[in-house]
């Protein structure tokens, strides 16, 4: 088996990290969780990488089990490019401005 590699937009990181800040904000460890729980939707993601719905073309949407965000990506073979770690409640389409931007 051969190993996919994950790497995150410049934008999808920031994304992350400013999510991790506010729900730490929230409750003290909450952020924390948070990661957690990203990074076992990242698990998932790797497992199985074209179960997720397509979004359009080249992108597909995994949801995060208990926080309500999406992980917004694109399967190259090897390589899984995180695009946005989306805010479910935010414009649904915002993500598409980050294909642009990196």
């Amino acid at each position: 088996m051969f190993k996919m590699y994950v790497n995150f937009s410049r934008v999808a990181r920031i994304e992350l990290k400013e999510a991790v800040r506010y729900y730490n904000g929230q409750s003290e460890g909450l952020g924390f969780d948070f990661a957690n729980e990203i990074k076992l939707t990242l698990d998932r993601i790797i497992d199985y990488p074209d179960s997720w719905p397509k979004l359009s073309k080249n992108t597909r949407r995994a949801r995060a089990s208990r926080f309500p965000y999406g992980i917004i990506y694109s399967n190259t073979g090897n390589e899984i490019l995180i695009i946005a770690i989306m805010n479910l409640h935010q414009k649904p389409d915002y993500w598409k401005n980050h294909l642009k931007s990196d």
